[in-house]
């Protein structure tokens, strides 16, 4: 029997070059509609940040967290639902006085970051594990604001994945789970190519992995031209794969990507690599999530 490999698309992240995609997913029902779309390509988990419909800009604000879990939620698919709580983690310093925030920041309590998780109570949520360089920006994952945030979770029934972007995010997350914050089988998903991060290369994701907790389940991306290679890395070595115009705006030169053709492309590698794609049931068995749509 092959390998069944989870595909989670990431409908539309909080990145800024948005515009020039023709029919990006920015208002809650252009958001459940990509949802759809990448549930009919293969996606069994789709990955959710909210934009303001005025500006398309990243947004935390729950009415739109509540209006596309609603959507997806009334449409009887059986895709796992995955919120973001990344919103609220970002500070840029002032230019005049470096304590105080400038344009970009949004760092905001950890409370505030999961509120929405509590509200809606989704399938799995990010918890992202660790500080570090994102691009011009710093984001930053306070332990104590991550022990508060991981509490939250627990507290809802509902399953972090851990976002890592470094070596030192793995040993971050080791210790919330030493400590009893991360219960069952953890989730991590290993983030590659950022700006000022880990870079997207074999070795780097080999050694990523040779962190993990024994028995851990994984994922793997990388953003821009090297999405593809990621999802044929992360196959190979054991893992699930994550692909989504969060990460990469291109099928290939010149040729713009939607998150459904996003999602076919990462199935095609997946079968051509011998592996089987998930459905949300398989997904949810791999996971350790209770069987059926969230509720």
């Amino acid at each position: 029997m092959s390998r069944k490999v989870i595909i989670t698309c990431a409908i539309t992240g909080g990145h800024s070059n948005f515009a020039k995609v023709p029919d990006f997913p920015i208002s809650p029902g252009q958001i459940v509609r990509d949802c759809l779309s990448a549930r009919q390509a293969g996606a069994s988990i789709v990955h959710i940040h909210v934009r303001d419909p005025e500006t398309g800009q990243h947004s935390g604000e729950l009415e739109l967290f509540r209006q596309v879990v609603k959507g997806i939620r009334d449409s009887g698919s059986d895709l796992i639902i995955n919120l973001t709580t990344g919103w609220g983690g970002r500070f840029v310093p002032g230019e005049d006085n470096v304590q105080k925030p400038g344009p970009g920041t949004n760092f905001a309590s950890p409370e505030r970051r999961v509120k929405h998780v509590v509200e809606l109570r989704p399938d799995i949520c990010t918890l992202d594990v660790g500080t570090l360089n994102f691009g011009e920006q710093v984001f930053i994952g306070f332990p104590p604001h991550l022990r508060k945030m991981a509490s939250a979770m627990r507290e809802a029934g509902v399953k972090p994945e851990l976002e890592v972007f470094e070596l030192g995010h793995i040993e971050t997350a080791k210790s919330l789970i030493a400590e009893g914050l991360i219960e069952g089988t953890p989730l991590f998903q290993m983030c590659l190519g950022i700006p000022n991060a880990a870079p997207p290369r074999p070795e780097v994701l080999s050694l990523m992995q040779s962190m993990l907790p024994e028995g851990a389940n994984w994922a793997a991306f990388a953003i821009g031209r090297d999405s593809f290679r990621m999802v044929a890395q992360a196959v190979l070595a054991g893992g699930h794969v994550r692909v989504g115009l969060e990460d990469t705006l291109y099928m290939g030169p010149g040729e713009f990507a939607t998150n459904s053709k996003l999602v076919d492309r990462a199935r095609q590698i997946i079968e051509a690599l011998g592996a089987e794609v998930a459905t949300p049931d398989d997904a949810r068995a791999i996971i350790g999530l209770r069987r059926g749509p969230s509720k």
